[in-house]
Formats: structure tokens, C-alpha cells, sequence
């Protein structure tokens, strides 16, 4: 199986509660919060465990909340590499009002990164990316960070003949749009931030396919998967356009949801998969996670069960 490093370089403590009611001025009681370790990668880290793979979670954590972040990722049984931040891990706040089962998240920036230190950085990722492996860039960049330093990452992950893949937002998408990112392995991008690459809307599958072809056609990534909700995710390579769809499941919270597709896809490509069972995969661990509540993500035993599913068909 082929290594798996996945990078968090804005981790979060994530706090998960429930109230009855969501109104301006009263204080709001809310029932005891649920903590777990959030972030892109280190999500991912999680989801691939709990489907039977494996990685090596490299977060970059500082202050007391670092340290609390560490803990958590510790007792849910992850290979963790810690990477100085310079400043307090950030707390991430998603809130359930029973009454009417509306999830209210509140999502807060990361310390703000020098040059020099992201600088380190860049060299510490550098010094344990797995010879022939993957490596997964997922969840936002904090402060300080430049837009395409998904784009610094490129070289040395070819130099260790390792393949990146691309799961971010914000800053990411500006460089991907100034054409600033190139030489992925894969991209993935959700449906809005995949529309505000594209500049217009993207009604259907076969219009989300054209746009993947396009980027793979100008050497972004040799894989792109664009997610379009409930209707499954598109996958492009240049052996292929596919979709799969997204299974019919009860949603509980869509938290998740996103980073267990990639834990899914990432462990279908780490087994030697074909492209279009990993995008199967993958929309199997997403209509898994979307069945579990809060911050929670997916569970084997439901990701296996609606693998067939989330059929696969070609575009």
C-alpha cells in the first residue's frame, strides 16, 4: 500500500453542542460540547483510520489549544508529527438548534505566519514526504501563508516521486484561478468553490466535467474531482470522465462529509485502485459521514454497506 502523508497547516480544535433555540441576546444553554480534532488533513487522517488505512498526520499546532489538539489526535490513534505554529491553534465552533435542526458554524482564523517560519515550514514538510507516496494539502491556509504554496510543494513531492493532491479553499482557489498551481496529482473542489473558479454556474455534471478537462488540459492536475452535493462527484483523467452518484441516506450534519470523500478516494488510490472506484469510494465515505452528527465522520461499516450504493457511470 502506498504511504499516505497528510498536511493541516490550519488545525482546529472543533467544538461540537446543541441548544434548543438560536436567538440574539439571551444566553443560550446548550448541552455538554463534543471535541475532536478538526482540520482538512487531519480529518482525513481520521477518516482513513476508521476505513482501515493509514498515514502520518502532520499538523502544525502551538499554545495551549496546540497542545489540547495533540491530545485529541493521540487518543484517536493517528501517527501524529507536530510542526511549530507560531501562535495559539485555533477553536472552531459548530452549533445544532434542535428546534429546527439547523447547524450554525462558526469557523475562525489561524495564527498569523511569518515568512521565515513558513519558510521552516515548507523545509520540515520537505524533509518527510514518503518516497513514492501521497500526500494530501487539505483545509485553509492560515494567515501569512502565500495563495500558491500548494505550488511549492510540487517539486519536492516529484523530487521524492510522491503525488499531491489538492483539497483547499480561499486563498488556493486565487492562485489556481491566475493559473499559479500546477503538476497535481489530483484537485478537488466542491461545488461552489469550483463555480468561483469557473467565473458562472456549473448546472450539470457534464458542465462540471468540461471545466475538470479544462484544468487537466492546462496541467493543474492529472485528476480533478469536482463534488456536486447531493448529486455525487465528477472525476476527469485522461483516461476518462466518470460520476457517482451520492447514496440516499438520512443527513444528520454535512460536516465531514467532504474530508471523508477524500479519505475514501485517497485510500482507493494508496491500494492501486482504478480512478472510477475511488471516486466510488470516496462518495461512499461521504454518504456515510453525512449519516453521523456534529463534527463526527464516517464509519466503516456504513462506508463498506452503501459502496454499491453510490453506482459509477461514465459522462
Amino acid at each position: 500500500m502506498t504511504p499516505i502523508l497528510t498536511i493541516t497547516l490550519n488545525p482546529a480544535v472543533d467544538l461540537d453542542t446543541v441548544t434548543d433555540r438560536v436567538d440574539p441576546g439571551p444566553k443560550l444553554r446548550c448541552a455538554s460540547p463534543r471535541l475532536d480534532p478538526g482540520g482538512g488533513g487531519t480529518n482525513v487522517s481520521r477518516a482513513l483510520r476508521e476505513l482501515g488505512g493509514d498515514s502520518v498526520a502532520l499538523v502544525a499546532a502551538g499554545g495551549g489549544m496546540g497542545a489540547l489538539l495533540v491530545q485529541l489526535l493521540d487518543r484517536a490513534g493517528l501517527r501524529v508529527r507536530v510542526m511549530e505554529a507560531p501562535g495559539e491553534t485555533r477553536q472552531s465552533l459548530s452549533v445544532i438548534e434542535e428546534s429546527t435542526g439547523k447547524q450554525f458554524r462558526f469557523i475562525f482564523p489561524g495564527p498569523d505566519w511569518p515568512d521565515d517560519q513558513v519558510a521552516r515550514a515548507r523545509a520540515e514538510i520537505a524533509g518527510i514526504i514518503p518516497q513514492d507516496g501521497l500526500v494530501v494539502l487539505s483545509g485553509s491556509h492560515p494567515p501569512g501563508f502565500p495563495d500558491d504554496f500548494a505550488a511549492s510543494l510540487v517539486p519536492l513531492c516529484d523530487d521524492r516521486g510522491a503525488g499531491l493532491m489538492l483539497d483547499t479553499s480561499g486563498a488556493a482557489l486565487r492562485a489556481l484561478k491566475a493559473g499559479r498551481i500546477t503538476g497535481l496529482k489530483v484537485l478537488r473542489l466542491d461545488r461552489e468553490e469550483a463555480e468561483e473558479l469557473a467565473g458562472h454556474d456549473l448546472p450539470d455534471a457534464t458542465a462540471s466535467a468540461d471545466l475538470a478537462a479544462g484544468l487537466i488540459a492546462k496541467g493543474v492536475a492529472r485528476m480533478v474531482v469536482l463534488a456536486r452535493g447531493a448529486e455525487g462527484s465528477v472525476l476527469v483523467s485522461r483516461a476518462g470522465r466518470w460520476q457517482a452518484g451520492a447514496a440516499d441516506v438520512p443527513v444528520k450534519s454535512r460536516t465531514g462529509a467532504g474530508d471523508s470523500f477524500v479519505a475514501g478516494f485517497t485510500l482507493g488510490l494508496s491500494r492501486g485502485d482504478a480512478p472510477e472506484l475511488c471516486l466510488q469510494r470516496g462518495m461512499a465515505a461521504a454518504s456515510a459521514a453525512v449519516m453521523t452528527e456534529g463534527t463526527a465522520l464516517c464509519r466503516r461499516d456504513d462506508a463498506e454497506r452503501l459502496f454499491a450504493a453510490c453506482p459509477v457511470s461514465p459522462l
